[in-house]
This record gives C-alpha cells, structure tokens and sequence, in this order.
C-alpha cells in the first residue's frame, strides 16, 4: 500500500509517499506538478489523503479559499474522486500527540519519535547527507504530508484515531 499524502496550499503544498513503514519520497511542489503526480501510474499509488480545511468559527482570508480550490482539484485529479481521504489537522493532532493544543513543533517531534533512531547527527531519524536515518529529505511542509499519511495508515490498519 502506498499512501500518497498532500498539505495542500495556495502555490505549492507539500507531499509524501508513504508506504506505512518508511517514507519513500516527500517534498514541496508546485500545486500543478502535484496534480500531475496524482496522475502518474508508474507511481502505484493505492491512496490519496489530503488534509482538509475546517472552519473554527473565525473569519479567513483570501489564502484559505484558495487552498480549498486546490484540494478539491486534487480530489478530481485522482481515478475515483470519492475515495480521496480527507483528513483533519484535528485528527492528526489527536493521532500523533493525544491533544489538540498540539502545535507542528509538537507533531514534528511525534512523528520522529515514530522512527528508528539510525542515521547520523543529533537527530538520527532524520541523520546526515553521509548517514541518512529513514526520515532524511522530509523537510518544510512535507511533515505535515507525512503526519496525514501516517494518521491514515493507523486509521486503515484499525488504530483508534
């Protein structure tokens, strides 16, 4: 199973191929390359997961229209639109760290802790350009890609979210 997962934005979003145990390619795109990725059988990719905007009762602004846009053109990209999972920061929080007050330092830390310590540096899960840990590369607004792919992986296999 290999789960591509986006943080979608206005511009670029941030993504991650993750196949339930190891990352195996993320990084930040332009939102149209994604949406060519989408689309890239060669990839064979069994999910779609995108995080998913969710009013709190405050007004927004011109951004979070747009990035809605691009989620829902995302959505239409892939085979069967209806089975994209969307997926709320809400539940990524509550998945990965217990509580909502989570902040993405907090959800960073989360999922590094999810990860063997193997590489080199002071953060081996993540580790150096001589000795990657299974985390190198995730970086900027792949890690919220790889905590929506990791949220929809445990939600798939069962886990309580």
């Amino acid at each position: 199973m290999k789960i591509l997962a986006i943080d979608p934005g206005t511009k670029q979003s941030g993504w991650c191929i993750y196949d339930g145990d190891c990352v195996l390619d993320s990084g930040v795109s332009l939102n149209e390359d994604v949406l060519f990725m989408i689309g890239r059988t060669e990839l064979q990719i069994s999910i779609v997961s995108i995080e998913m905007i969710a009013s709190y009762g405050m007004a927004v602004g011109k951004e979070v229209f747009e990035t809605c846009l691009w989620v829902g053109r995302f959505r239409q990209a892939w085979h069967s639109p209806e089975d994209v999972m969307l997926v709320y920061r809400k539940d990524v929080k509550m998945h990965l760290c217990g509580t909502l007050k989570a902040k993405d330092a907090n959800i960073r830390q989360a999922i590094i802790d999810l990860f063997p310590a193997v590489g080199g540096g002071k953060t081996p899960q993540i580790g150096t350009k001589a000795l990657k840990g299974p985390l190198y590369g995730v970086s900027s607004h792949a890690w919220p890609a790889l905590g929506v792919a990791i949220t929809v992986c445990a939600s798939i296999k069962g886990k309580e979210l």
